[in-house]
């Protein structure tokens, strides 16, 4: 098995969403806000190739939404998703599996594009099974209004229609769906039934964590980011996790820091803090 980073791009978000209710003072000593209050965030992908399959973990924004739509997000890089797959040599084509965390427009928007004449919507992916989970399906097809303006039916209707969605079963087990390296860990505070992959790759678990710990600056407990429909919740899947980091001593795939890649933790008397950070290639 080999597995690859891939950038999708870069964003902007308010740091005041990012952090919630943590004042700037605090949050802006790991991530430094511009003028408008706005923080740069990144948008990392996985690729998995394990013998001929050939997995991507998210797919960043797309390029499909309005001038308008993107004019908020201070996008860079944000089509670098398939030139930065065919620099590793694949097409996407090539890709069997596309794994979506969950359905947000920054998550999912890439899997699916406009049509030759752009009338309608394809995947991107026309070989790959598209892996969701069912409650969250539902929960994104029939969104609530405080997540409405992240669930864009372009991004997520056109892959039922293609005939390409599947779902994974919320046991946390993968292996029946074609990866024996990976396990799923389902958390349902940022949005409901959100899936963090777990993949064993030379000896150490490699986890990419999505949306349950966006950044080293989002460690300690109480920084919860305000998009979470259930900060409680998350609070409490989010100690649960960090202690087992420590505990079975965890890579953790940063998806969204904008400057860090990979992650380690360790326990102090504060609690779970920062151990080391490091690019992948660095590591494996």
């Amino acid at each position: 098995m080999k597995i690859y980073p891939i950038s999708a791009g870069n964003f902007k978000l308010d740091g005041g969403a990012m952090f919630g209710v943590v004042p700037k003072s605090l949050w802006q000593r790991t991530n430094p806000a511009d003028d408008n209050n706005m923080c740069d965030w990144s948008m990392r992908c996985l690729l998995i190739e394990d013998g001929d399959r050939l997995m991507l973990i998210d797919t960043g924004i797309g390029d499909k939404q309005s001038e308008k739509f993107f004019s908020h997000y201070y996008l860079s890089d944000a089509n670098s998703l398939i030139p930065n797959l065919k620099l590793l040599g694949f097409s996407p084509d090539d890709i069997t599996d596309v794994f979506l965390t969950h359905l947000h427009f920054d998550h999912c928007g890439g899997a699916i594009l406009w049509n030759k004449d752009r009338t309608g919507f394809e995947p991107q992916f026309r070989n790959a099974t598209y892996w969701s989970t069912e409650r969250h399906w539902q929960w994104a097809t029939e969104p609530n209004l405080r997540e409405k303006a992240s669930f864009l039916k372009e991004n997520i209707l056109p892959i039922r229609e293609s005939g390409q969605l599947n779902f994974v079963e919320r046991t946390g087990d993968f292996t029946a769906n074609a990866f024996p390296e990976m396990d799923v860990l389902f958390v349902d505070g940022h949005t409901d039934s959100m899936m963090i992959p777990h993949i064993r790759y030379k000896g150490k678990t490699i986890v990419f964590m999505a949306d349950l710990l966006p950044s080293t600056g989002h460690i300690p407990l109480p920084y919860v980011m305000g998009y979470d429909t259930r900060p409680l919740i998350t609070l409490e899947e989010k100690g649960t996790f960090l202690t087992r980091a420590v505990d079975e001593e965890f890579v953790l795939f940063l998806e969204h820091d904008p400057v860090n890649e990979c992650a380690t933790l360790q326990m102090t008397e504060k609690g779970v803090r920062l151990k080391e950070t490091f690019s992948f290639s660095e590591l494996f």
